[in-house]
């Protein structure tokens, strides 16, 4: 597996085999092996879609770069521009069990989330007040050699009940925002309001003459 790239994504080439068994005996024997079983959908691939991958390639690609581009060479099939569109994993272990891949035009625009990196120290914060991170991966669409690492959201400027919007992260003009423009990327929340120690005494006495009262109120009924 082999990198390229510079502040947009990663272009990363892999090599994938081909395999005719589908049977859960061979799927088993594969992950054994180190492989990961993958099905590339795309135009003029019907008899070479079925494929496996290396496993260790794989979990640093899904680590590192998971909306890359790769450049995946595929017996008959030559090489071709994919992108990972779906991960299965074991629900317990976690490994990666399964993986869907879908050809890409690197002449068209397609739909792809990337990771949003915060930047600056907050003046809120530094105030005491709390961040909040609503939204972790922005939906974006472009061309794919202009799919960028991540999407920088500066928050050096936001105080205390301030936000920051999805509308207000600076892209740039070849990339489009499809996550909407009001939703809260991240806040500073206020922080809560400590409690001192002569509040905490007189909220102790108002309950203290509360059940006084009560069992003044019982005894009367007793009687």
């Amino acid at each position: 597996m082999t990198y390229r790239g510079g502040r947009s994504i990663m272009a990363i080439t892999m090599q994938a085999q081909t395999r005719t068994n589908a049977s859960k005996g061979s799927l088993r024997q594969l992950r054994k092996e180190g492989k990961v079983p993958a099905v590339v959908y795309g135009k003029k691939l019907e008899s070479s879609s079925v494929i496996s991958l290396d496993e260790k390639e794989i979990m640093h690609l899904l680590r590192s770069h998971p909306n890359a581009i790769i450049e995946l060479s595929i017996p008959d099939a030559g090489k071709q521009p994919v992108m990972i569109t779906d991960v299965q994993r074991d629900a317990l272990s976690r490994k990666v069990v399964h993986i869907d891949l879908h050809q890409i035009n690197m002449n068209e625009e397609i739909k792809t989330a990337v990771r949003i990196d915060l930047t600056g120290d907050s003046a809120g914060v530094r105030e005491g007040g709390v961040l909040s991170v609503s939204l972790h991966e922005l939906e974006i669409q472009c061309l794919p050699n202009d799919i960028p690492e991540s999407i920088e959201a500066d928050i050096s400027s936001l105080g205390v009940g301030e936000n920051l919007l999805v509308g207000d992260l600076k892209l740039p003009g070849n990339i489009t925002a499809l996550s909407d423009a009001e939703q809260v990327v991240v806040a500073v929340l206020a922080p809560q309001k400590e409690v001192s120690e002569e509040e905490a005494d007189e909220a102790a006495k108002e309950d203290e003459k509360a059940a006084a009262r009560s069992e003044d109120a019982n005894a009367v009924d007793e009687e």
